[in-house]
């Protein structure tokens, strides 16, 4: 008897498919799969998206650079505005004195 798989994961193995592209048959080989049954689980997936929307606890690698970059850039302006305020905080500090 084989293994079964939980929803998220098969979940997780159908964005992968549906989300970034990917070949069944190369996920599959990658997760020692069979093809046919990612091919079922995408099937599955895509129904349920278009049914409604998801409440999805985990994201793909691609996704997770994506939102890695966007914090560190978010950080870097933030960083930069706190130097342009304290700039600021010393030129009208000095005057007053």
């Amino acid at each position: 008897m084989g293994k079964r798989a939980d929803q998220e994961y098969k979940d997780y193995i159908s964005k992968l498919v549906v989300e970034e592209g990917r070949t069944a048959t190369d996920v599959a080989f990658e997760m020692e799969l069979s093809p046919k049954t990612i091919s079922r689980w995408v099937k599955a997936y895509r129904t349920k998206s278009n049914v409604g929307k998801t409440n999805e606890t985990y994201i793909t690698p691609t996704e997770l650079e994506k939102l890695k970059k966007q914090h560190e850039k978010e950080l870097a302006e933030a960083r930069e505005e706190i130097e342009i305020l304290k700039k600021a905080m010393h030129i009208f500090t000095k005057n007053q004195a």
